[in-house]
């Protein structure tokens, strides 16, 4: 009698390597080359520009009351109109890309109908969510750079090159500027990953990518709303919302870490268990597009 020998499924495709599949550079470049890329790439780089002209057809933004504020300074030098940029970004503006980013990883190859043949290439489906969001990630942080250079630039051509003015008096010298500003960055990135969970989750769970981003937009929304009723009390220290401007802490003559920090580690704890969620349920769901 003969017998018929199965070999495992891995060996039919001789040097396969799941980690191989679907490269970091591959997806980046198809993430780069897309049209909302672009546009909100320009959209950033063209905020301080607008800025520059709004004070310049509205005069001195400074001197409208006693109490002076991070508006008031904005012309002083670059490095307080970068302060100021980040300043009017970091409650809304920079949650777009954020969104935009890690909400359509998923959801628009499931959208596209090419989510199952990826699948089938066979790219892992934990490697697929581990590259999607490495290079969602990626690209908002390299969103808020840009935003933070393209203001420095045009901030230093149009007020010049100075100290930081701050805004409870004193100043810090731009050399020691630079670092308080990327520190500045730093943290408003790392406070916006409770938001890239929330729509890389979100991208997981439906096959409308504007419903992932939006979703995303309208709870972090909401949860700005809730940090502004102050009725809550202490409840409001476990809102991401509560701390997205903690990062002022850094334009003080001394650095202060604590509220950073705060802020830091509810967003993380958020973050983590959203991609958790994301990570679980992908693994489980039945993909038909």
């Amino acid at each position: 009698m003969s017998t018929i020998t199965t070999e495992p499924l891995r060996s039919a495709a001789a040097g396969y390597r799941s980690g191989r599949t679907l490269p970091l550079r591959v997806e980046a470049v198809r993430q780069l080359r897309r049209r909302r890329t672009l546009v909100m790439g320009g959209v950033l780089a063209a905020l301080p520009l607008i800025l520059v002209a709004a004070f310049a057809l509205a005069g001195d933004p400074g001197g409208r009351n006693s109490e002076i504020t991070l508006m008031d300074t904005a012309t002083a030098s670059g490095a307080n109109f970068t302060a100021t940029v980040l300043f009017v970004s970091a409650g809304f503006l920079l949650v777009v890309p954020v969104a935009l980013f890690c909400g359509d990883t998923v959801a628009s190859e499931a959208g596209w109908s090419s989510l199952r043949y990826l699948l089938a290439a066979p790219v892992p489906r934990a490697r697929l969510l581990t590259v999607k969001l490495l290079v969602a990630l990626a690209f908002s942080a390299a969103a808020m750079v840009l935003l933070a250079v393209v203001a420095l630039t045009v901030g230093t051509l149009a007020y010049g090159w100075g100290p930081l003015e701050l805004p409870a008096g004193g100043q810090l010298a731009a050399g020691a500027a630079l670092p308080r500003l990327g520190i500045a960055v730093a943290y408003i990135f790392v406070s916006q990953l409770v938001t890239a969970g929330l729509a890389f989750w979100l991208s997981t769970r439906t096959d409308a990518p504007l419903g992932a981003v939006g979703g995303a937009v309208g709870l972090t929304i909401v949860g700005n709303v809730l940090d502004a009723v102050t009725a809550l009390g202490s409840w409001r220290d476990v809102l991401p919302a509560h701390w997205q401007f903690a990062w002022a802490d850094a334009l003080q003559p001394r650095l202060e870490w604590g509220g950073m920090l705060q802020g830091a580690s509810v967003s993380v704890t958020y973050a983590m268990v959203l991609v958790a969620l994301a990570y679980r349920g992908f693994a489980r769901k039945d993909i038909v597009s």
